[in-house]
């Protein structure tokens, strides 16, 4: 008995060297982002999807892409556009006369790593089929169902700047993404590190010579998530967690009005996610349980798309991103 779990210690100490080693990896081909990269991980680890707002140019689409290089998974790009259709991205069925029947081709969202670039600049049966998929895990075409990969990471991108001719996402599709997260501008210094990669590259690719990044398995991924559910949530924990996320519902047990500022908080599934994310952010710490500060440190792209502004309150300033800053600074810690 000894023995297997001393077995079971070094595959679990393999595979967090590995992610590890993918991180560290991942840091130094996108420079400046390692909150993104962070956020990545964790919505790998934790069988979920990413929505990523940012302005053009800031390494949304290459961070996907280097994580997509560096599993043992295909990875499809989508550039969402208003005359996209819903079949341009599940996939359509096609006459073949010679057999006399129906084939299904699949479209670009049967790859394990999806990239959703823009995602609100396509209409709302284009998102409706992404977003149906991504909680359904299956596509149906015709009377035909279809299962989606094991292995299927979402990342879905939105530009903050141009809002003319785009469909923003309801809030009730907003809740199928396990995070929302902003990423900003980098630092100076990261910025000249930046522009010296770019170089390196740029070289490479003159003198044909490339690096074949090192693959993480999928079965590697498979045993990280089940790590991570079998870290310890202390009772505590679990019920401090639990009270944020009914504190976003009823918060006049901590502040009148701070209750007046939220129309709608988070439902059970904004509980899961955080539960889920902070184990997440835990293994990736090297720890086999969970600390508050995991929860308060994931908790703004968990819940910023999951707590409603009242009108009054967007009238005075106030988004989810705030709300939920407030009722951390309101609720009590363990």
């Amino acid at each position: 008995m000894d023995s297997l779990s001393e077995s079971q210690s070094d595959t679990s100490s393999r595979i967090h060297d590995v992610f590890l080693a993918l991180r560290d990896d991942l840091a130094t081909r996108i420079v400046g982002q390692s909150g993104l990269i962070e956020r990545l991980l964790i919505a790998l680890l934790a069988d979920g999807h990413l929505l990523v707002e940012g302005a053009p140019g800031l390494a949304k689409t290459s961070a996907i892409r280097a994580l997509s290089d560096r599993l043992e998974a295909d990875f499809a790009r989508v550039q969402f556009t208003p005359d996209l259709l819903p079949a341009d991205l599940t996939g359509t069925e096609v006459w073949r006369p010679g057999d006399g029947r129906f084939e299904f081709l699949p479209g670009p969202i049967f790859h394990p790593v999806l990239l959703a670039d823009e995602i609100n600049r396509a209409p709302a049966k284009v998102q409706s089929a992404l977003l149906e998929a991504m909680g359904e895990r299956q596509v149906t075409v015709g009377r035909e169902t279809y299962p989606l990969p094991e292995l299927f990471l979402v990342m879905a991108t939105q530009n903050p700047i141009e809002q003319e001719g785009t469909f923003p996402l309801p809030e009730a599709q907003l809740d199928r993404f396990l995070m929302y997260v902003r990423i900003g501008y980098p630092e100076a210094d990261a910025e000249a590190q930046i522009l010296r990669l770019e170089r390196d590259r740029a070289r490479r690719t003159l003198e044909h010579a490339s690096e074949a990044p090192v693959k993480v398995s999928l079965d590697d991924v498979f045993a990280a998530r089940r790590a991570v559910l079998d870290l310890h949530v202390a009772p505590q924990l679990e019920r401090y967690l639990i009270e944020l996320v009914l504190a976003s519902r009823d918060a006049a047990r901590y502040d009148a009005d701070l209750a007046r500022r939220i129309a709608w908080g988070a439902s059970p599934r904004g509980s899961i996610a955080l539960e889920r994310c902070a184990r997440a952010r835990a293994w990736l710490a090297g720890r086999d349980f969970v600390t508050p500060e995991d929860v308060r440190a994931i908790a703004p792209d968990v819940l910023r798309h999951r707590v409603l502004p009242s009108y009054e309150a967007t009238a005075e300033g106030w988004d989810g991103e705030r709300l939920v800053q407030a009722l951390l600074d309101k609720v009590p810690l363990p």
